[in-house]
């Protein structure tokens, strides 16, 4: 039976990353934190988390955002955009 919880994610950290990488380090911080409470190595985002991230482009990511994880059976974690 999947398990479901649904986080807000801070992504505060990406401020440290350059300009031009802050989209990109703010999904590694995605998968990061959901590693470390899903207790999962293979994480899988949503297209439409994905965009939201890259919505205002590299430079502007989102502070915080707010996320449906999904563990499935064989320990896989899919996350998906939640409003």
């Amino acid at each position: 039976m999947p398990e479901e919880r649904i986080y807000v994610i801070p992504l505060r950290g990406v401020k440290r990353a350059p300009q031009h990488l802050r989209a990109r380090r703010a999904s590694k911080l995605v998968r990061e934190f959901l590693k470390r409470h899903m207790k999962s190595d293979e994480i899988k985002l949503d297209m439409k988390l994905n965009s939201e991230i890259w919505k205002r482009g590299a430079k502007h990511p989102p502070s915080k955002i707010r996320v449906r994880a999904v563990k499935q059976d064989d320990g896989s974690v899919e996350a998906f955009l939640t409003r």
